[in-house]
């Protein structure tokens, strides 16, 4: 069994910066690329950013320069760094993580935290 957890969650002004932790448990060989997504009310779930177990980064128009993922391979654990942060920016945001188990190769998702950007 595995799960992602996501924390780090909550209510800021607009530029203001929070900083987002998934950690990765359970049933684990290793785990291949990580990433964000985020859903806005009555829209559709959208990519924000992945990183692969190397560390090679990939971020979505709307975020670049202002947000930052990065991991911890020790830890399993996947981060977003929000800076600069708009109230466009509000949704409930996903850690998503492609796990190796036994020859085979998976893809979970976190149930999801809340980040809410308003004055």
């Amino acid at each position: 069994q595995v799960q992602l957890v996501e924390s780090g969650g909550g209510l800021v002004q607009p530029g203001g910066s929070l900083r987002l932790s998934c950690a990765a448990s359970g049933s684990i060989f290793s785990i291949d690329g990580m990433g964000w997504y985020r859903q806005a009310p009555g829209k559709q779930r959208e990519l924000v950013a992945t990183i692969t177990r190397g560390g090679a980064t990939n971020y979505a128009d709307s975020v670049k320069g202002r947000f930052t993922i990065s991991r911890d391979n020790a830890k399993n654990t996947v981060y977003l760094q929000m800076n600069s942060l708009k109230p466009e920016d509000t949704a409930v945001y996903y850690c998503n993580a492609a796990i190796f188990q036994t020859q085979t190769i998976r893809s979970y998702w976190g149930q999801g935290t809340q980040v809410t950007v308003s004055s």
